[in-house]
């Protein structure tokens, strides 16, 4: 692996590179300064076709964003591909959410020439409810990214199993309807996506205990819903 300070390269270009990251986009067209922390905090990785992402087992404050090429999500080092990430999807984001060591390994694709990781350090978020360096909006703007993320997941299970008892469960799990832009809303917010991340939890092994025959065929519709 090559790493290096997201900072450290031409505006320009990190700006392309990180423009199919939904969350950062708005970030960058809303605050200016936010944008540079988190740029601050963030570094950009290449890796070597069947290299190591992430590592079942092993703990980290990472954040990870697919920027080019692919990554194989797998149960364990050596077992084969459960499902593919591809670019602008986010992994790694349920082991820190859950407060658990990541439960996948994620290697770079053998057939991909060029493979680059945006990762952002996630202990810059501190505290759920200290805004004195990430600010309430930037934290809302995560927290909503990533609940719409989580429901797609587990929509995503729910259209291929939808007789499992685990369906309509996130249903269930009802939407905000205070005020905005408050730290109600984070902290709404903050338990909604532990409640879908629990599930999503479940549905993995649940996943995990089908027949080969049953799963999807790789970069069809269950894409990298294995959490990492």
């Amino acid at each position: 692996m090559h790493s290096k300070p997201a900072n450290e390269y031409p505006r320009a270009l990190i700006e392309q590179l990180i423009s199919v990251i939904p969350f950062y986009k708005q970030i960058h067209q809303q605050d200016s300064w936010q944008y540079e922390l988190l740029l601050q905090y963030s570094q950009v990785h290449a890796y070597e076709p069947g290299e190591i992402v992430v590592e079942r087992g092993t703990p980290g404050s990472w954040l990870y964003f697919l920027l080019k090429g692919q990554l194989v999500v797998l149960a364990n080092n050596n077992s084969p591909a459960v499902n593919y990430i591809t670019p602008g999807e986010v992994f790694g984001d349920l082991a820190m959410l859950l407060g658990q060591s990541r439960s996948a390994t994620v290697k770079a694709d053998e057939n991909c020439r060029e493979i680059l990781v945006f990762a952002m350090d996630f202990s810059v978020f501190g505290a759920l409810e200290d805004v004195h360096k990430v600010n309430l909006a930037t934290k809302l703007n995560y927290y909503r990214n990533l609940m719409h993320s989580l429901r797609w997941k587990l929509e995503v299970y729910r259209s291929k199993y939808a007789d499992h008892p685990l369906a309509d469960k996130h249903r269930s799990i009802k939407l905000y309807t205070g005020a905005k832009e408050t730290k109600d809303e984070l902290r709404a917010l903050h338990q909604q996506t532990c409640q879908l991340g629990e599930l999503l939890v479940h549905w993995n092994q649940a996943f995990g205990r089908l027949t080969v025959s049953d799963t999807l065929a790789p970069n069809e519709d269950l894409v990298a819903a294995i959490k990492v």
